[in-house]
């Protein structure tokens, strides 16, 4: 056969086979391809061009003359040229190959969109675009019942953890300023807080950082849209973008994630959303908030409730049932406990039944007055009257608006989050979830980013390493910091039995404590230890100041399963708070008191 005669042959083989792999039997990366495709059910057809003597050196020939590919495999699906085994698993990672299969391929305006553009699709973002695609991130914030809206960048920048931490750390800088004739500061006899000047500092920081993000993604040459996305049709590549003026305009890609978080949730009941405010209005909130009443007991609520106690605004927090569902309760109880010796004052056992404007605000910068009534357990009706209420009962997924039933897209009907495989990959082949939108996971910031970024380099960059939902530390800023890593104690019987668990514990006091003698014997420190795994450590529990930071260090320790004399054997370093887990030797089951004195 002359060349011509070959690549007629090549030419005809491609169009006789849905998928072709000319290969050679002895050649590892041929073998990866091929179990490729058998783990996806498709037959091909091989042609071992080592077996096939010199015809099967004239067809690589004419291979290199068609694709100027040297290399085997070299694969090709519905007459379509794939290459060789880095772009056909490559392709396989991004969704190319099944369009290729399914003879779908066409061309899309982005490789890659992003729905929201919170912390998880802004690291998925930038990856994406480092790997060399095209990517685009829509954002759109739809205001608060109050009217409150904010820029790029998500719940954790705008009305999360930033502006909370900021206003946390004012909050315990007049601690400090409290303790600081102990220490040789003459200050005046009357210190106040400003909390208009607080907020408007905490306001340029935020819009600072929203000026960045953007700035940022012009850098990385990724399309910013400002618009509310939406599925339409059953065509999981296509949305219609709806900017704030309602102009429309659709747009496809390859692949699509949903970042587009949660928002807080209003209980259904006369005035809530009338008259109330969540977390979303907080942080920009004009005036000084008065008499307030927070109803909830997460951690955004505590959190709350904490530094406005202590700018000097008196709180309530009414509970329906337990602090800080899904965490250690001994750790729970004791943060009630050191708030309420701190001012903050608790209706528990309660949930509020109305809201009611009595008193119309003075003006434009003060609050009004609100008449809550409420129901205990026992079925007692109390009413109380309230500057601010505060509603912290929980987050919902932004997911009922964006047409997620039309392209089969699963959710869990009962919270709208959605549900998706350790991939992060949803019902639909081409469309998934990362952050605080997903079922079952985490709600954290640092959580979505690693989802974010480990996702667009399994997309784009041949990695195959899937984010670890285990062992991830977090800290509830109270005014007493909670940090954890790993079980609770309930959790950790549940899942071992009681028998073979051992806890250590013991409380302490911070050196910057004792000069003002303030809280002695309230910082607490616990391990939870696994006693027939050689006292394997699998919950690490610290009250403490700045406790985020102890917990931080110590969190390596769990995901390298650390055993209790690890962290018995570890020096620690003196004085400090964390140094109270090298020197824990007092086991719950002894009855001993665990209270500390001296250094």
């Amino acid at each position: 056969m002359t060349s011509a005669d070959k690549r007629a042959f090549v030419d005809q083989i491609v169009a006789d086979n849905r998928v072709v792999i000319f290969s050679k039997s002895y050649c590892p990366f041929c073998h990866r391809v091929k179990d490729l495709f058998k783990s996806l059910n498709v037959e091909y057809n091989a042609l071992e061009l080592d077996l096939m003597g010199e015809e099967g050196n004239a067809i690589q020939a004419a291979l290199i003359e068609k694709t100027n590919q040297k290399t085997v495999p070299n694969v090709f699906i519905n007459a379509n040229h794939v290459g060789g085994c880095d772009s056909t698993l490559q392709a396989h990672a991004d969704g190319k190959l099944f369009d290729l299969l399914q003879n779908t391929a066409r061309e899309y305006d982005y490789d890659l969109l992003i729905i929201g553009g919170g912390s998880g699709g802004l690291a998925a973002s930038k990856e994406a675009a480092l790997l060399g695609k095209k990517v685009a991130v829509c954002d759109f914030v739809k205001p608060s019942p109050q009217g409150t809206t904010w820029g790029l960048g998500g719940t954790c920048v705008n009305v999360g953890c930033i502006p909370k931490k900021l206003m946390h750390r004012a909050a315990l800088t007049g601690h400090t300023l409290q303790d600081g004739t102990y220490f040789g500061w003459m200050l005046p006899d009357e210190v106040h807080h400003n909390w208009e000047k607080m907020v408007e500092e905490v306001q340029n920081y935020v819009k600072s950082l929203n000026f960045g993000y953007r700035k940022v993604l012009r850098e990385k040459s990724v399309t910013y849209l400002n618009a509310y996305a939406q599925f339409v049709d059953s065509d999981p590549h296509k949305v219609v973008l709806s900017d704030k003026k309602n102009v429309k305009k659709e747009i496809t890609a390859q692949n699509i994630i949903i970042a587009v978080g949660g928002r807080p949730r209003y209980p259904q009941i006369p005035g809530a959303v009338e008259y109330g405010i969540t977390s979303d209005d907080l942080f920009s909130l004009p005036y000084r908030p008065g008499k307030t009443l927070i109803v909830g007991a997460s951690y955004i609520a505590l959190e709350c409730a904490g530094f406005l106690a202590g700018f000097g605004i008196e709180v309530t927090v009414m509970v329906r049932s337990i602090f800080l569902r899904g965490f250690d309760q001994q750790m729970a109880e004791m943060i009630g406990e050191h708030m309420e010796k701190h001012g903050v004052q608790f209706i528990k056992g309660c949930v509020p039944l109305q809201i009611e404007r009595i008193e119309e605000p003075s003006s434009p910068n003060a609050p009004g007055l609100l008449r809550v009534t409420a129901k205990m357990n026992n079925g007692e009706q109390i009413t109380t009257e309230f500057n601010t209420v505060l509603f912290a009962v929980g987050r919902d997924a932004c997911t009922g608006d964006l047409g997620l039933d039309k392209v089969g897209v699963e959710v869990n009907k009962s919270n709208g989050k959605i549900i998706a495989n350790e991939s992060e990959q949803t019902s639909v082949r081409n469309i998934f979830a990362i952050g605080d939108v997903l079922d079952g996971k985490l709600e954290l910031t640092p959580v979505a980013i690693q989802a974010g970024r480990l996702l667009a380099q399994r997309l784009y960059g041949q990695q195959t390493v899937l984010t670890d939902y285990t062992n991830v530390p977090t800290t509830v800023f109270t005014p007493l910091e909670y940090g954890c890593v790993g079980l609770s104690e309930e959790d950790a019987k549940n899942k071992y039995g009681e028998d073979d668990i051992e806890v250590y514990h013991s409380y302490f006091q911070p050196l910057e404590y004792v000069l003002s003698n303030r809280d002695p014997n309230v910082c607490y420190a616990k391990l939870i230890c696994v006693k027939s795994d050689g006292e394997r450590v699998v919950g690490f529990h610290v009250l403490s100041p700045d406790a985020g930071e102890i917990t931080q260090g110590f969190a390596i320790g769990l995901k390298l399963a650390a055993k209790k004399a690890d962290f018995d054997n570890l020096i620690g370093i003196h004085p400090t708070c964390a140094e109270i887990f090298t020197t824990l030797k007092i086991s719950k089951a002894s009855g001993l008191s665990v209270e500390k004195t001296g250094c």
